[in-house]
């Protein structure tokens, strides 16, 4: 491939992961005008497999894999992906070099009457994905029937919309970049319900050593997104985490220090250990580090011990 001429972005075919891909598409486009960028929808066995919850499929990357091997098989030049579905591991062909300015990471929720999370009914039927949401909610309202909720972001709306739940929880990042954001009730503080690792961060996965295309990409580098990304994916290094369990984590930059708070849950979110990490921007990756080390010897092991016998 001439990269004069072209550039083939591998994309997940939902609504929003082909909003992320333009996005990229026409940043790239006000760098190079001549430049042809072309569009290859890829579906991921997370979109094919659609009736079975999350933590039950296992495995990582079950976002990504399909559009990984695009790459390694050179049918595409780069990859755009959300950050949290993005394992700590990726093939050692491929690397991110590249991360956009965050979008709001939190949490929220939306209802069909219009209530808030305490004002919820008892016993609502609430939809959610995700043990990391699960594990925080049921700790708030331990009275809600939390129930399993997949599908792309229209169709979440659409399942509440008739009535299947009377609330769901999404991500923030995801509503606002569709223009969805009125449907919000609440947004969850990120102390409430701690963020997924990575949760509103697009990142540019590409082959190593692909100087074109990472010279290409390299000034929609974001060293803020940058930064908090290091220090939490250093911390779901050290606690090994996936879609399988309640782990949370987010950084904040405030100046020239990241400050990163972390969670480790029970499956039921009767148990919990939480704590708060900061220091210097340019030490991101060992603050992740030792807070994750941190929560282990706190009890973190155990319950991560707990959850792998479950499975």
């Amino acid at each position: 491939m001439n990269l004069a001429e072209r550039l083939r972005i591998a994309t997940r075919g939902s609504r929003l992961a082909l909003w992320q891909a333009e996005h990229v598409r026409d940043r790239l486009r006000a760098l190079r005008p001549t430049l042809t960028i072309e569009l290859c929808i890829i579906k991921t066995a997370g979109d094919r497999i659609l009736d079975t919850p999350l933590a039950k499929i296992g495995g990582k990357g079950l976002f990504i894999k399909e559009l990984e091997q695009a790459l390694l098989e050179n049918r595409a030049d780069i990859a755009v992906h959300s950050m949290k579905d993005v394992p700590v591991e990726i093939p050692a062909a491929l690397h991110i070099p590249v991360v956009l300015e965050r979008e709001d990471p939190r949490d929220c929720l939306v209802s069909r009457d219009g209530h808030t999370l305490a004002a919820l009914p008892p016993a609502a039927i609430v939809g959610t994905s995700s043990l990391r949401r699960r594990s925080q909610l049921i700790r708030q309202r331990p009275d809600l029937c939390l129930q399993d909720l997949r599908g792309n972001v229209t169709t979440r709306l659409e399942k509440l919309a008739r009535g299947e739940f009377d609330a769901i929880v999404l991500a923030a990042a995801g509503l606002r970049r569709l223009a969805l954001a009125e449907h919000v009730t609440e947004y969850f503080s990120s102390t409430l319900v701690i963020p997924a690792i990575g949760q509103g961060i697009i990142g540019i996965e590409c082959r190593r050593g692909d100087c074109a295309v990472e010279a290409l990409l390299a000034p929609l580098e974001n060293t803020l997104a940058r930064d908090a990304l290091t220090a939490e994916r250093a911390l779901n290094e050290t606690l090994q985490g996936g879609c399988q369990v309640p782990i949370a984590g987010y950084a904040r930059v405030v100046g020239s220090e990241v400050y990163l708070e972390a969670l480790v849950a029970s499956l039921d979110g009767r148990e919990q250990v939480r704590a708060i990490r900061h220091g210097p921007r340019a030490t991101a990756a060992a603050i992740g580090h030792a807070l994750g080390h941190h929560l282990i010897e706190a009890g973190a092991a155990r319950i991560l011990r707990d959850i792998n016998v479950l499975k």
